[in-house]
């Protein structure tokens, strides 16, 4: 078996304010191979996003270790790409300057930045709008560009952190269209928290359930349907089986959590 590309090591997390400790995470342990994609689903309030987080180096976890590609994560890096469910796009900044921003960072010299923000304009279908501004663009549109500049570095990982929360029914369908069309060209290492059953399904290799505070990975499912995968899926009859145990899961451990403590 290959290296993983993520490991993660008995990760725990928990939060201390003027109100007391919040236990978020505790004992999470998982492997993502190179190339996978993996969905992470569960509860609200279960620690999904904290998690993330802590995969990108951006919350350091008070217990527990994680590596990427061999190397421990301490702090955020090149290796790693993140998008959140707000795009964050800098509104001065044309599509191709918001792209083109990690390899400015990097010192990439303009005609290298050009070029390759040009070539993932073209990947994510914008190549109109390169010299369009984010106040000229559509939600979904900006979620392109926010997943294009998270990708231009060619990170090891890409977390996605509901990308496509904030979209109407329809645009987020045409977007998870979209990303699992850039994902089988990349073929980069991905982790996505969602709250949609259906998207996780129709976009992960696999389906990670987490159960309610202190969140910890309770199901792992492997989704065989086949790829390349577009919208018909969503009619398939295996499709809905499979969104059927993810979601019983996630209700049976909603309940438990739900259940008095005898003490």
């Amino acid at each position: 078996m290959s290296q993983a590309a993520l490991r993660v090591e008995r990760v725990g997390h928990t939060y201390h304010d003027a109100n007391g400790h919040v236990e978020a995470l505790a004992d999470i342990s998982l492997n993502i191979a190179p190339g996978e994609f993996v969905c992470v689903v569960g509860p609200s309030g279960s620690g999904k996003s904290t998690l993330l987080r802590i995969l990108a180096g951006l919350i350091h976890a008070e217990t527990g270790r994680i590596w990427l590609d061999g190397q421990l994560v301490e702090s955020p890096g090149r290796s790693i790409g993140i998008v959140f469910q707000k795009a964050n796009l800098m509104p001065w900044r044309t599509v191709i300057d918001n792209i083109a921003l990690p390899l400015e960072i990097e010192g990439a010299p303009l005609p290298e930045r050009i070029r390759r923000a040009t070539e993932w304009i073209e990947r994510v279908g914008l190549h109109d709008f390169e010299r369009t501004y984010p106040s000229g663009l559509s939600g979904g549109m900006e979620q392109r560009v926010a997943i294009a500049r998270a990708l231009i570095a060619n990170p090891s990982i890409l977390l996605l952190d509901e990308p496509f929360g904030s979209l109407d029914a329809l645009t987020r369908e045409r977007m998870a269209l979209e990303l699992t069309r850039i994902w089988s060209v990349q073929r980069t290492t991905v982790v996505m928290v969602t709250h949609s059953i259906q998207e996780a399904v129709f976009l992960a290799d696999r389906v990670l359930v987490m159960t309610p505070r202190p969140g910890h990975i309770a199901a792992d499912f492997p989704v065989k349907l086949p790829r390349p995968r577009d919208l018909s899926l969503l009619q398939d009859e295996a499709f809905s089986e499979m969104t059927g145990r993810v979601r019983r899961a996630i209700q049976v451990y909603e309940e438990a959590g739900r259940q008095p403590v005898d003490g």
